[in-house]
């Protein structure tokens, strides 16, 4: 399997990633195929694919952001089960975001990642065969690796830039300490602010959310 990085559109297994990110994310979780142009040429973001025999059988975007401390995984997808491809995409991860950690010289405090709870799902969202990409299995592969939810009513943005409000997520962190049971409320506002300036629209549920944030001290990290 080859852990290849995705720096173009025009990338031929660009075109295969983002065709199984259609089959496996709602529509208005996926930016449009040409509206990735530009962001992938932003060298802070990282796109990578698994690679076997010619097709995309996986896919994985993530960063690390000096200036907050912590990386933010995007999405990670396992295209085909019983092949090892969670685990060979979540270890190339792992050793890339800590190079970039010992080139930042920023110590890492820990991982982002947006996480879809089963129970704010219709039953057509949380229905489907179980499989890698089942979210009650992705959330617990999540848990196993230490997620923890923030304790807060959840909302993005939608990704389809038409400033629709989107629920049935939790957002949620690793810490690079797993004794750390919460998180500074600025922090997690802050970055969320950075995250998404680059959608124009954005829900008043969204700027809601990330006001209350503000106005706290601290967020605790439940369960998953």
């Amino acid at each position: 399997m080859e852990y290849h990085k995705i720096a173009s559109i025009d990338d031929p297994y660009f075109a295969k990633m983002h065709e199984l990110m259609g089959r496996v994310f709602p529509l208005e979780e996926v930016l449009a195929f040409e509206l990735w142009r530009e962001p992938l040429l932003d060298p802070t973001i990282q796109v990578y694919v698994a690679v076997m025999d010619g097709e995309v059988v996986g896919a994985t975007e993530y960063r690390y952001r000096p200036e907050f401390a912590v990386a933010m995984t995007d999405f990670t997808i396992v295209g085909r089960p019983g092949m090892g491809i969670g685990r060979f995409l979540l270890v190339q991860r792992e050793a890339h975001l800590k190079r970039l950690e010992t080139e930042s010289g920023v110590p890492m405090l820990g991982m982002f990642a947006e996480i879809y709870d089963p129970a704010q799902l219709d039953e057509n969202e949380a229905a489907g065969p179980v499989g890698p990409m089942h979210p009650a299995v992705r959330r617990e592969v999540l848990s196993h690796l230490g997620f923890k939810r923030l304790d807060l009513a959840y909302v993005h943005p939608s990704w389809d830039h038409e400033g629709k409000a989107v629920t049935g997520l939790d957002l949620c962190f690793r810490p690079a300490d797993d004794a750390v049971s919460e998180l500074p409320a600025t922090l997690a506002a802050g970055f969320l602010r950075w995250y998404y300036a680059a959608l124009p629209n954005k829900p008043e549920a969204w700027e809601r959310m990330v006001a209350d944030l503000e106005g706290l001290e601290r967020v605790p990290l439940l369960a998953i």
